[in-house]
């Protein structure tokens, strides 16, 4: 929202989070939702490379984060702003909240949405983008491009239980829940609003390695978190980081949603006591008020600002979980990475970060002393790992404009264009049976058999007659000679 706000727009941002912004730019509403239960981070840490712990906590996650949305839509400041307010767009983040494009039924206005990662089936679905399983990985696939037969066979095999489980629950807990907040006697249906949907933006770009066609609506935005000139960093932190040139500074985050401080303790105290005995500095995204140690050499902080801190020259080494917008915000400023994957879509980022030499990933279940301290070394000290990362960093940014402003522009010019209706991909408004062909080759199936059958009806008589008249004259003579 930043470069709309730049160029000014009247913007309002409902978030559950709060933000920061001591200029008040903008209109900021922080709806009230239930926090994210322990129990179920704790369950997609533990269980989640299982087949059946994916699944369960697959399960438990949608079910949470429909709850969870659901609940926006009824917060008292949420309804004032439906009650009271008009908007020429809506804009608004795509994550098991599908149904919550009833706000732009709601205000008779366009729909802008955004996702995290590359497109996948959900934002497929809605925009009419082409499903191009024999040489597109699924998100959560550890495969790179060209995929080998036994991955083609894994990846439709994917893509078949993504279709038959969770599309058509997501489908029908969608609809429901979209019939719930705007009733039919009031709105559009649900599938009516799902093809008026006028733009997605996708934080992903085609140099990051997975190279697909996408519709026009569909337009890439990866990296437009990183600022292209960083913040200044806190006093204390700037000073930590300057005065390590010699040997550089390594910094440990596992992200938003699982904190350090939530592992087991055996692997707590495996990760101080090798970042303690390094020569560099560390930076530890530490959320409790107790740190694990005193090192002198490492710096605990409960929040970090990450992409400042990765924009560094000193910092040589990101220890990360391997969440998308970390990775890319690492890639995006060349810094190797230590991966340690905890869940998700974690496992198939990391497998593309080592396929691709920006760095190494260790399982939590090979989290040894030994074993986390020779990855961390070799990844410090082979240089082949920031080179390649560094090479990547400079494809990465070569754009003709920047992400913020491609974002800006295209919203904007579906403002501008009431909607960009011309933009849509016909495919929006033709069912499966359609959309595959299948009418098509089944009727094509109906004339060829209906011509082969004629033809070989047709063969059958000429043999017929042929081989009849011969027969018949045959048996004349063969009387004429018995005569005789």
């Amino acid at each position: 929202m930043e470069p709309l706000i730049e160029r000014g727009h009247d913007v309002t941002i409902v978030t559950t989070l709060p933000l920061k912004d001591s200029a008040k730019r903008y209109r900021h509403i922080q709806v009230s939702v239930p926090p994210t239960p322990k129990e179920l981070i704790s369950g997609y840490v533990n269980t989640s490379k299982s087949a059946y712990g994916f699944l369960q906590n697959t399960l438990k996650g949608i079910e949470f984060s429909l709850e969870y949305n659901n609940l926006t839509l009824h917060d008292p400041q949420m309804r004032r702003l439906m009650g009271e307010e008009t908007f020429d767009l809506v804009v608004f983040g795509e994550f098991f909240n599908t149904f919550q494009i009833g706000v732009a039924a709601h205000f008779k206005c366009p729909i802008v949405m955004t996702f995290t990662h590359r497109p996948m089936k959900v934002v497929n679905d809605i925009i009419g983008n082409p499903l191009e399983v024999t040489y597109v990985p699924e998100l959560f696939m550890e495969a790179a491009q060209p995929l080998g037969f036994l991955d083609r066979v894994k990846n439709l095999l994917m893509v078949l239980l993504m279709n038959i489980s969770f599309g058509p629950y997501l489908d029908y807990r969608m609809e429901n829940l979209y019939k719930y907040n705007f009733p039919p006697e009031k709105y559009p249906t649900y599938n009516e609003m799902l093809k008026n949907v006028s733009l997605i933006l996708t934080c992903s770009h085609f140099s990051g390695g997975i190279i697909r066609p996408n519709v026009p609506a569909i337009v890439e935005i990866g990296g437009i978190q990183v600022k292209p000139k960083p913040n200044p960093l806190p006093k204390d932190i700037k000073q930590f980081l300057d005065g390590t040139s010699k040997y550089g500074a390594v910094y440990l985050s596992l992200g938003t949603i699982v904190r350090s401080a939530d592992m087991n303790s055996e692997t707590i105290k495996i990760f101080y006591k090798v970042l303690s005995g390094l020569k560099q500095r560390v930076i530890w995204k530490w959320e409790e008020n107790a740190p694990p140690g005193k090192a002198s050499n490492i710096l605990f902080r409960k929040w970090l600002p990450q992409d400042y801190i990765l924009a560094h020259p000193n910092i040589k080494l990101f220890i990360t979980h391997g969440g998308h917008g970390s990775v890319v915000e690492s890639e995006y400023h060349g810094v190797p990475m230590v991966g340690t994957p905890l869940f998700a879509d974690q496992f198939s980022n990391m497998d593309a970060v080592q396929k691709a030499g920006h760095g190494l990933t260790l399982g939590k279940g090979k989290i040894t002393a030994e074993n986390l301290k020779s990855t961390v070394e070799e990844v410090l000290h082979n240089p082949t790992y920031r080179n390649k990362v560094q090479a990547f960093s400079r494809i990465y940014r070569d754009r003709p404009m920047s992400p913020r402003d491609t974002a800006a522009y295209w919203i904007e010019y579906v403002i501008r264009h009431r909607g960009a209706k011309h933009m849509q991909s016909p495919a929006v408004h033709m069912n499966f049976i359609q959309l595959y062909g299948l009418d098509v080759f089944g009727f094509l199936f109906a004339i060829f058999s209906v011509i082969f059958k004629t033809l070989a009806f047709m063969f059958r008589k000429v043999i017929h007659l042929l081989f009849g008249i011969k027969c018949s004259n045959q048996n004349k003579n063969s009387s004429k000679q018995k005569k005789n």
